[in-house]
């Protein structure tokens, strides 16, 4: 059976910016619901919301300091819950940005990790002793500059951040963690909302014994710092593809939900993300369309290459 989400159409909201309904300056929920009539003459089939749920705002809501709460600049879980029903009764879908890679580091969970070695949640993220000279554990680059990894004074260790030292990396190698974050993925099923867009899914395991990664013998002066290594160890690792069924085993428990994966992966990688069987995501992000150039040749060619990895 045809499912929406193969020819349907999906609209991003960045919250902050699209509505504000109580004249503070900020776009909220109540101010995306009073536009749903606007998105249903668009023509479009569902909405996508980034992030919502409370942050610090370090990295635009994509450091979660609560993944089941709303973050008092959008309101509040009733006004998210008036807007879904609201959305429903026009025939659209929500969806919602989930970011499983990385948390705020003002997350309850990451407070208790800091909090000393023999705390119980501090294998919940990424902890690794000093090189024998002192500095990082290994050569990965942020995704913003510099190391991945950042000193903690108090406890003696350095943990990982693939993106801003506020947004500490979650270790997906631990059950409890995975256990966690599928749980905040059923409180918002629960709720009723229609699928998610996981950031940075290919990013979410490491190698377990975090080596450094090779030089790029690619790069050229010009290029970002992050391409002057490959990112053989502290991405796409092959643990992923338990992670990303689990993820879909949970949405199939719910009828018609979706699992939209963010994946900048060549093709031969990226189709693994729809797992075996077809078990992973349902849509694995192709961001080759946004380089491929605007022709029917181009287009045709990377359409062919696509089908036949």
């Amino acid at each position: 059976m045809t499912q929406w989400w193969q020819s349907g159409t999906i609209y991003q909201v960045y919250p902050r910016s699209f509505q504000d309904s109580d004249g503070d300056g900020v776009g909220d929920l109540k101010g995306i619901e009073a536009r749903l009539d606007h998105l249903v003459a668009l023509g479009v089939d569902a909405v996508w919301i980034s992030p919502i749920f409370p942050s610090p705002m370090a990295d635009f809501g994509y450091d979660v300091a609560d993944y089941t709460g709303i973050d008092p600049r959008f309101g509040t879980l009733a006004d998210f819950d008036d807007l879904l029903a609201a959305a429903h009764a026009r025939g659209l879908k929500l969806l919602l940005d989930f970011v499983p890679n990385h948390s705020s580091s003002e997350h309850p969970w990451f407070q208790a990790s800091r909090s000393g070695r023999d705390d119980p949640k501090r294998d919940w993220y990424i902890w690794r002793d000093p090189a024998p000279g002192g500095g990082p554990p290994n050569n990965w680059q942020s995704f913003f500059g510099g190391s991945a990894w950042e000193y903690d004074d108090a406890t003696g260790q350095y943990y990982l951040h693939l993106f801003l030292k506020e947004q500490p990396d979650l270790n997906w190698r631990n059950p409890d963690v995975q256990a966690a974050m599928l749980d905040a993925m059923r409180f918002w099923f629960d709720r009723g909302v229609d699928g998610f867009r996981i950031d940075v899914l290919w990013l979410a395991i490491k190698h377990a014994d975090f080596p450094d990664n090779p030089p790029n013998p690619d790069w050229r002066e010009g290029m970002q710092d992050i391409d002057r290594l490959l990112p053989t160890h502290s991405a796409d690792q092959p643990e992923i593809t338990r992670v990303v069924t689990a993820m879909r085993a949970l949405a199939d428990d719910y009828d018609a939900r979706v699992l939209i994966g963010e994946i900048y992966l060549p093709f031969d990688r990226l189709v693994t993300y729809y797992g075996p069987d077809g078990g992973g995501v349902h849509l694995p992000f192709n961001f080759e369309l946004l380089q491929t150039p605007w022709t029917a040749q181009a287009i045709a060619k990377l359409i062919t290459d696509y089908e036949a990895a």
